[in-house]
């Protein structure tokens, strides 16, 4: 993002609220989570979201749902689909004589 758009953007989210673009507030949150922002864009959000309610409601969701997929990609698998699995690949192996 070049300091153009972000110094745009940052405006833009200054005058947030409901005539505030949704689709900016979530793309500068996700540039916020993904680690994107210059540190004065950095500086300049999080003044943001301890100023706006709605921008800061729509981060702390945001974090909710990334916290809640990244628990689910590391959850392991029932013991019973293991062993059924296992199973399936010695059936796969013997059938083609490895």
């Amino acid at each position: 993002m070049n300091h153009a758009t972000a110094s745009a953007e940052g405006d833009e989210l200054e005058r947030c609220g409901s005539s505030a673009d949704p689709d900016t507030r979530m793309e500068r949150i996700h540039d916020y989570l993904n680690g994107a922002l210059s540190w004065e864009e950095l500086l300049q959000l999080q003044e943001h979201l301890a100023e706006c309610p709605e921008c800061a409601q729509q981060y702390d969701l945001e974090c909710i749902i990334r916290s809640v997929v990244a628990r689910s990609c590391h959850e392991a698998a029932p013991a019973a689909l293991h062993a059924r699995i296992k199973v399936r690949i010695e059936e796969i192996r013997v059938s083609e004589g490895h």
